[in-house]
């Protein structure tokens, strides 16, 4: 069981002066939604603004997001464990834009892309505000494009003054045929005086060749696509955290979407670093721009970053792989292992608390109520790792869960079924082959600034393990066999030791090599391409053995294969990132002049293709030419 999160950004269009700016109407949608009277009769959707029954069939779920531009879906209800069940994924992501649009004005539409393109530029949202307000203290944005409940403006406020200056985010341009080297972002003013932190431009803030923006919705304005996994015990969940970890930069490449911010081409196609940046609330000490004397640790990552821990109680977990800079808080550790948790728990919370909390409410201090976790999850919820590893809610029957949390939205409801679907097959083929995916920690960070390379799926290799089977298989999984349920449970296979004794250890270098996203999503094909000579299966090809390990019904098969599909082709450069069709648009869009500048007709443009695309619906553009090279095609088909 589990689900997916998908968030939407609100765009309205002014086809009479091509222009395309963000609606701030996110409390007034979620309103008409929660009034619908025919969606009160089916049980409501948002829980926010009304009572929303829980029996019969679920109405997706809508939660407002931090900009006032964007909504949360999710589905009504978790995903069954079914194979069949999956296969109502992308049904269900069709209803949320369905319903989504049928509540807002005519001009407006739900797009699901990761960053609107000219977030931060002159006139880009509907209805105007000044910018430099006192909570954001922004040069683009003004205060009201936050989320007006108070937990939003105050994180944003809290963050820049516990970090002593605005958040500095500098994305590098995309060096066009007419960009000026140096290039210098126009947008910035270095004469303006109203806020102490107006001084941070004029003291370096804003690079050379970079993009410059300062301000907390620049990265929490973005869109993503979570999925989230329902472990059928704590033993399950610290297991699934520890194997998807390796994973998450791989799918983050796979489904970069983000070459544009601000109105400019960025050399960079995903968003993670970009969060990671406006969210970044240490101090000048605490990056290491000054010797530590009010702070306690020098802090290598944001609070939004890759993961720094594995949890799981796996005897497979090395020493090794460990994380050498990681920083805890040892009083914490000390406290909660004489409590009961482990070592490695007990290490992981202990590096989740060496943060400060963002945001608490006056009322949460005035008593400490044990049954609750609401100041644990103050804590657990603002620090925003690649993969988060959830405990029960108190008082509730959810159990232990695993978030999945890298990936960039994709522009149809299509591409983000099969990759949630994907993800969902990758788990059960880890739970069922006891596959192992451990690497260094150190690999994995390093894979997520990979990832942010241009075209890092065609172009970049990343670090992944060699050999992912236990030690006691023979041979890989690749025949049919009866050792999951029919259902799709992911019940752990019951494998017999064929070899003696475990081998001794050898390096940990030897584990783990470079390779091609392509060689990890659909395995390596020669010798050549290996270092040791082993072959990597493929993540596709594991889990194709897993489905023939189980009982599905050819017509489940046939559909699940589309989803595969978009994985496969998506990995071997055959079908191109939305990065990269962004990109591909924008560069030949006849309005575009060569300078990296994404002017208001190019950006309309884009948004109507970008609606238009996902209105219509994945494979069916390959009939249509509109998207035909992420879907097949290519600019062959499209002649």
């Amino acid at each position: 069981m589990g689900g997916d999160q998908i968030e939407y950004l609100v765009v309205a269009f002014d086809d009479e002066h091509k222009k395309v700016r963000l609606s701030l109407r996110q409390a007034d949608i979620l309103e008409a939604l929660a009034k619908d009277e025919k969606l009160q009769a089916q049980g409501g959707c948002v829980p926010d603004l009304q009572f929303v029954e829980r029996s019969g069939e679920k109405l997706p779920i809508f939660h407002p997001e931090f900009g006032r531009f964007m909504l949360e879906a999710t589905p009504g209800k978790p995903w069954g464990i079914g194979f069949k069940d999956l296969l109502d994924v992308e049904r269900n992501m069709r209803w949320r834009r369905l319903i989504a649009k049928e509540h807002m004005h005519t001009e407006e539409y739900p797009i699901t892309l990761t960053t609107f393109p000219h977030l931060g530029s002159r006139d880009c949202i509907k209805p105007a505000y000044p910018v430099a307000g006192e909570r954001l203290r922004s040069q683009f944005l003004p205060d009201e494009i936050a989320n007006p409940h108070i937990r939003f403006p105050t994180l944003a406020a809290n963050i820049r003054s516990r970090r002593g200056r605005k958040v500095e985010v500098n994305v590098p341009v995309y060096k066009d045929e007419k960009t000026s080297s140096p290039w210098r972002d126009p947008t910035v003013n270095y004469d303006l005086h109203k806020w102490p932190e107006d001084d941070d431009v004029r003291n370096g803030a804003a690079k050379d060749d970079m993009i410059y923006m300062d301000a907390m919705a620049f990265g929490m304005g973005s869109c993503c696509l979570q999925i989230t996994f329902q472990a059928k015990n704590i033993t399950e969940g610290r297991k699934l955290y520890d194997q998807l970890s390796p994973l998450g930069p791989i799918m983050l490449a796979l489904t970069a979407a983000t070459p544009i911010y601000k109105g400019f081409l960025a050399d960079t196609d995903v968003r993670w670093n970009q969060i990671s940046a406006a969210v970044d609330d240490r101090t000048a000490e605490e990056l290491g721009e000054k010797p530590l004397k009010n702070n306690r640790w020098r802090i290598p990552k944001s609070r939004y970053a890759s993961n720094s821990t594995y949890i799981s109680q796996d005897p497979r977990l090395r020493s090794e792989y460990f994380d050498p800079d990681l920083i805890i808080d040892e009083s914490v550790k000390k406290r909660l292992v004489e409590g009961g948790l482990d070592d490695l728990l007990a290490t992981h919370f202990a590096h989740l608390f060496i943060r400060d909390p963002l945001v608490i409410f006056s009322e949460d201090l005035q008593s400490l109520d044990l049954s609750k976790t609401d100041h644990f999850e103050n804590l657990q919820s603002t620090n925003w790792q690649h993969i988060r590893f959830k405990p029960p809610p108190s008082g509730s029957d959810i159990g232990w869960r695993v978030e999945f949390r890298p990936m960039e939205i994709q522009i149809t409801d299509f591409e983000n079924a099969a990759f949630a679907i994907f993800m969902v097959l990758v788990t059960r083929a880890i739970l069922s082959f006891e596959l192992n995916f451990y690497i260094p920690i150190a690999k994995t960070t390093e894979n997520m600034e990979t990832a942010h390379a241009r075209d890092a799926v065609n172009g970049r290799k990343f670090w992944f393990r060699k050999d992912p089977f236990p030690p006691t298989r023979a041979a890989a999984p690749r025949t049919n066999g009866t050792s999951a349920s029919a259902s799709g449970t992911t019940t752990p296979v019951n494998h017999q030791p064929s070899r003696p004794a475990t081998p001794p250890l050898g390096p940990v270098e030897d584990e783990y090599e470079l390779m091609t996203i392509n060689e990890i999503i659909n395995g390596q094909q020669s010798s050549s391409s290996s270092s040791s000579g082993e072959l990597f299966p493929g993540l596709v090809p594991l889990v194709e053995s897993y489905l023939n390990s189980v009982n599905v019904d050819v017509e489940t098969r046939c559909d699940l294969a589309q989803y595969l599909e978009v994985i496969k082709k998506r990995a071997s450069g055959q079908w191109w990132t939305a990065a990269r069709w962004i990109r591909d648009f924008v560069r030949n869009n006849p309005d575009y002049n060569r300078d990296s500048v994404v002017s208001d007709e190019v950006g309309w443009d884009l948004i109507k293709e970008v609606e238009r695309i996902g209105r219509i619906e994945g494979l069916k553009m390959r009939r249509k030419g509109v998207g035909a090279e992420m879907f097949g095609g290519g600019k062959a088909a499209l002649g």
